[in-house]
């Protein structure tokens, strides 16, 4: 399935969109992990959560659950709070 991926993490994966597979946001996850290397720890804390300053959208809506079920034709967008001083 297509994953929009925001600008802070496109230097892992060279573009905007990339495929991902996964019967699961978990293991979506874990499958762009494998194919970009190091993206996922930039999303998921050591506790295994979503970092708070992250938030994941499946076909427009927000997801916080890793166990969210997918579907082959879902669209996954990951957004990036950004933050300054």
């Amino acid at each position: 399935m297509k994953v929009q991926i925001p600008t802070p993490l496109q230097s892992y994966t060279r573009a905007k969109r990339v495929e991902a597979d996964g019967a699961t946001l978990a293991e979506l996850l874990q499958d762009l992990d494998r194919r970009h290397p190091g993206i996922r720890f930039r999303m998921i804390d050591e506790q295994g959560g979503i970092r708070k300053h992250m938030r994941i959208f499946v076909n427009g809506e927000r997801v916080d659950d890793l166990g969210r079920s997918l579907a082959a034709g879902d669209a996954v967008q990951i957004l990036q709070a950004l933050s300054g001083g």
